[in-house]
């Protein structure tokens, strides 16, 4: 019996069970029913309350903050389910935490991305299904298959539509990575555009963590409307010290876009506070009342991650998707 005629059966853990609905609202399945809990000294507990024998499992968990109790609750789903004979286990990660320690920037660091990776597929996982990886290579980091997504084409179909053709725009377009790391990500971004690329050079302190400094700019921004783009928005000093550079050089209005808002510590304050227009995320990661604002807007990826769970599900290719 091939995969495609086993029975698909999505759970959710607690991280992002409205991400889990909304993919199951694009498939027309039903979420399948598992019990969480805590007990009182605060461990995990977990009761799957339908039968998975044999069937073709994806749990959907992004380990966004609280990271290690959503990591935590997703090895015990991934084990519950194995024990419980499911026919195979593909675990959907959004949003894939400790993403960014994916090397040694010092000696004596620890590789975390690596260590998550040997977790999950140790601990019974046989897939993963996640978007916007901090960097390609930790695909590498897994012994099981990897499906990447990735949120950019939903990002730019997002300005072209609404900002490029619109009298939203000032000026001609460009594209800023705001830093050199993530020059193929905007190359690529304003490929989708059609628009200039600019890249912000920029220093980062080591020895204070989400801590850098900006410093230039490597192409033209004065008189256009600037695009920044990136993976994550974490504590956004980044993509606001950029933003302000990009201000100061001339540019017209300023628009800042991630797959990944993870908005954590004083992000919320500084967005409001900054030169950025608008910021355009995706719902990797759920948004709480507490971090909306005006100036934020969340795009859904849940269809894209459906329609990738489809193509697992009944062994079709996955990479077609962005062709």
């Amino acid at each position: 019996m091939g995969t495609a005629k086993r029975e698909l059966k999505i759970f959710s853990g607690t991280a992002h069970p409205a991400f889990a609905r909304r993919i199951c609202s694009e498939l027309g399945i039903e979420l399948a029913t598992a019990k969480h809990f805590r007990f009182s000294d605060g461990e995990i507990g977990l009761s799957i309350e339908e039968s998975v024998r044999g069937a073709d499992v994806f749990v959907v968990q992004p380990t966004c903050n609280p990271v290690n109790e959503n990591l935590v609750e997703l090895l015990i789903m991934i084990d519950a389910l194995r024990r419980a004979s499911a026919y195979r286990i593909n675990v959907v990660i959004p949003y894939f935490g400790y993403a960014r320690q994916d090397r040694k920037t010092k000696p004596r660091d620890p590789i975390s991305a690596k260590l998550m990776a040997n977790l999950l597929a140790g601990t019974g996982a046989d897939r993963v299904i996640s978007a916007d990886l901090h960097a390609g290579q930790i695909q590498g980091f897994f012994d099981i298959p990897v499906d990447h997504l990735t949120g950019m084409p939903l990002l730019g179909s997002y300005f072209r539509d609404a900002i490029v053709q619109s009298s939203q725009t000032c000026g001609s377009l460009v594209v800023v990575s705001p830093d050199v790391g993530g020059v193929v990500r905007a190359r690529k971004f304003a490929g989708i555009l059609k628009a200039d690329l600019a890249i912000v050079d920029k220093r980062r302190s080591h020895e204070v963590a989400n801590l850098c400094e900006v410093m230039d700019i490597i192409g033209d921004v004065s008189g256009k409307t600037a695009v920044l783009v990136d993976d994550i928005i974490d504590t956004a000093g980044t993509i606001c010290n950029a933003a302000a550079l990009i201000k100061e050089r001339g540019a017209v209005q300023v628009f800042a876009c991630a797959t990944h808002g993870v908005l954590s510590g004083p992000a919320l304050d500084r967005l409001e506070q900054s030169k950025i227009d608008q910021v355009v995320l995706t719902d990797t990661i759920p948004l709480p009342e507490s971090k909306k604002s005006d100036k934020i807007i969340q795009l859904s990826i849940a269809p894209l991650f459906a329609e990738a769970i489809l193509r697992v599900h009944s062994d079709r290719s996955v990479s077609s998707l962005f062709d």
